[in-house]
Formats: structure tokens, sequence, C-alpha cells
């Protein structure tokens, strides 16, 4: 068989990674920046981003596990009641299965064989596949896509921070905006590349979204206006 190169096993780790790390910027630079924009001290504005970063990765772990492991009870519990029903009416769940193939375009009578076939082989296996389209390659794991989006989250937000500590704080606002595109279009053009899709549109989309964040808590810390050193 040739080795054909895909990206669909990637695609929950691939979507955990991205949301922590795109999070993980755009939350720790929006808090800066509106932070800073309140008048903040250097010290405060490198706090609040420490503290945005610690609350963020463990809220983004928490979500994700439980999110994920919801997701994986459904599939469970679909997968307990189809063999089930294989047990109780095995005639009216291979005619089940049949007739799926042959709305995907197979003959009446090539649709049968290749179902019975299939159940022959493993029946539960081709109605989790072709019946409730779960798949081991899309199967959810919650402590993976728990970790990698808290890993990713940190990794996000300590860019944020970094430019926070070294940069002048007159400037912050600046500082931030600018990096944090730039580390968001990075960010969207790996992940395009590695999920195999088009790099120019993700890097737009993330930019742009990205630029609504940090403008609006821009204008929420001057809305503000309050003093905190």
């Amino acid at each position: 068989m040739q080795n054909e190169k895909h990206y669909l096993h990637r695609s929950n780790w691939l979507r955990a990674a991205v949301l922590g790390a795109n999070d993980g910027i755009l939350s720790t630079s929006s808090v800066i920046i509106s932070v800073a924009a309140a008048g903040a001290d250097h010290k405060t504005i490198v706090l609040a981003g420490i503290a945005s970063i610690t609350a963020g990765a463990l809220s983004m772990a928490a979500g994700e596990y439980v999110s994920v492991s919801s997701q994986t009870d459904t599939e469970q519990a679909d997968l307990k009641r189809e063999k089930q029903e294989l047990i109780d009416d095995p005639k009216g769940e291979l005619i089940e299965l049949a007739k799926i193939y042959e709305q995907r375009g197979l003959s009446e009578k090539l649709s049968l064989e290749v179902a019975k076939e299939l159940t022959k082989h493993n029946a539960l296996e081709a109605h989790a596949r072709d019946e409730l389209g779960i798949h081991e390659m899309t199967a959810s794991n919650p402590l993976q896509a728990a970790l990698a989006s808290a890993a990713a989250f940190i990794f996000g937000g300590a860019l944020p921070v970094f430019v926070a500590v070294f940069g002048e704080p007159n400037k912050m606002m600046y500082l931030q905006y600018g990096f944090s595109v730039v580390f968001l279009a990075i960010l969207g053009a790996i992940a395009a590349k590695t999920g195999g899709s088009n790099v120019l549109k993700g890097v737009l989309r993330i930019t742009f979204w990205g630029t609504v964040a940090m403008v609006v808590s821009a204008l929420i810390g001057h809305l503000f206006g309050v003093n905190i050193t």
C-alpha cells in the first residue's frame, strides 16, 4: 500500500494546542494592554501577565478535560447502545448498514455483500465508523487535550510576558500589540501548515481577531481610566 500523508489524525491535539497557544497570547497580551492602559506601573503589568498565565492555563486544562470527557462519554454511550442493538436485532442492523453503503453510491446487491463481510469481520466497528462516525483517528482523549491546551497556553502566554518584562512601560500597549500580532501570525502559519490548510487564510484570520481583542482591551483600560499604581 502507498504511504499517503494525511492530517486528520492530528485534529484533536492540533485543535487543543492551537487554541491554547492562541488564547495564551491573546488573553495575556489583552490583560497586559488593559492594565497598562489604566496606568499601572511596570511591576504591576508584569504581575498581571503572570497571573493571567497561571489562571488561564489551569482554566484551559480543566475546560478541555471536562469538554472532551463529555464527548467521550457520549461516544461510549452510543457504542454501548449500538452493541445492544446488534444483539437484539442483528438482521435489522445488517440492513441498516447496507442502506448506508447504498446511499453512498453502491448497488443494492453490492451494499448488502459489503455489509455482510464487514459485519462478519467486526460488526461494532463497522457501525461505529459508518453509522455513528466514530473512528480511532478522531477518538477523543481528554488527558491529551487538557495537557496540550495547558502547555500551549503557558507557551503562548509567556511571549507577551517576556515583552512586558523587557519593554518600556510607557510604550507597553504598542509593544504588546506589535509583538502579539507577529506571534499570532507565526502561530497561524504553523497551525495551517501542520493541518495542511491555507497558510495565508490562517494568518489573516488569527491576526484579525487578535487585533479586535487587543483593541477592545485597550479601550476598556482607557474607559475605566483608573490609576492602580
